[in-house]
C-alpha cells in the first residue's frame, strides 16, 4: 500500500482515497436518482390530475347535454309571432351559414391555385437554370 503525506495531515493511504472517491459518486448517483425519481413521481401526479379534469369536463358535457334534451322533451309553447320570429331567424342562420361554407370553399381552391401556380413558376425557373448550365457546360467541353 502506498502512502500519501500531505503535511500537517495524517498519512492517507491509497484505498482510503479510493472508498472516499466511491462513497462521493455513489452518494452524487444516489442524489440523482432521488431526484429523477420525484420528477416522475410529479408527472405521475399531474397526469392523475389531467386525468381528473378531464373526466369532470365529461360529466359536464353530458349535463348540459342532458339539460338540454329535457328542454327539447318539454317545449315551452310560444306564441305564433314568436315562432316565426325564431324561424326567421333560424333561416336566416342557416343561409349565413351556406354563405360561409361556400366561402371556406372558395378560399380552399384559390390558395390550392396559388400554391400550385407558384410550385409551376418555380419549377419553370429551376429548368431554365439547369438549361443554361447544361449549355454552359456543353460549351466550355467543346473548348
Amino acid at each position: 500500500m502506498a502512502n500519501v503525506v500531505v503535511s500537517g495531515i495524517n498519512t492517507i493511504s491509497v484505498n482510503q482515497i479510493f472508498i472516499v472517491v466511491i462513497a462521493i459518486i455513489a452518494l452524487i448517483a444516489i442524489i440523482i436518482i432521488v431526484m429523477q425519481w420525484r420528477r416522475v413521481r410529479e408527472s405521475q401526479n399531474t397526469v392523475r390530475i389531467m386525468e381528473t379534469e378531464i373526466e369532470l369536463k365529461k360529466i359536464s358535457m353530458v349535463e348540459k347535454d342532458l339539460e338540454s334534451k329535457r328542454l327539447m322533451e318539454n317545449p315551452i309553447q310560444l306564441p305564433k309571432e314568436q315562432q316565426e320570429n325564431l324561424s326567421g331567424i333560424r333561416k336566416s342562420t342557416s343561409d349565413i351559414m351556406g354563405d360561409v361554407g361556400y366561402l371556406h370553399s372558395e378560399i380552399n381552391e384559390r390558395l390550392a391555385r396559388l400554391e400550385a401556380q407558384t410550385e409551376q413558376r418555380k419549377l419553370e425557373q429551376m429548368l431554365k437554370e439547369i438549361e443554361v448550365k447544361e449549355k454552359q457546360l456543353l460549351k466550355k467541353g467543346k473548348l
